[in-house]
């Protein structure tokens, strides 16, 4: 998804989403509604369910958010490192004071897709 076109993002019903970024864009929109506690944890999981209903349903989807997918393999690059744990565990270790984990995430989420983009 371009991050242009987040500033005319507004909120819809989950089955109007045509990617995996239309829906990540719902969940920034809606953090409440999506994360309970904020807990990327939560995220985590749903992303997890939506990979495994591209593959049931045989969706030919491009899909970074596996545990060693792209968006994965940028992480640690990133930070040096790695988690078993996977990515939204370490996201919620590493947030900064003053930021949330789910703040911490769309923040990185923008800088992934923008240095993926080419």
């Amino acid at each position: 998804m371009p991050l242009d076109d987040r500033s005319q993002s507004t909120p819809k019903h989950w089955q109007e989403c045509t990617s995996v970024y239309d829906f990540l864009e719902q969940v920034r929109l809606r953090p409440g509604m999506w994360l309970p506690d904020g807990d990327l944890r939560h995220l985590q999981s749903m992303l997890i369910g939506y990979q495994v209903a591209l593959g049931v349903h045989s969706v030919d989807e491009s899909f970074g958010f596996w545990r060693d997918g792209p968006f994965s393999k940028w992480l640690w690059q990133r930070i040096g490192g790695s988690s078993p744990l996977g990515w939204a565990a370490e996201i919620e270790r590493l947030t900064p004071d003053g930021s949330t984990p789910v703040e911490e995430f769309f923040r990185l989420l923008d800088v992934f897709l923008h240095d993926t983009a080419a």
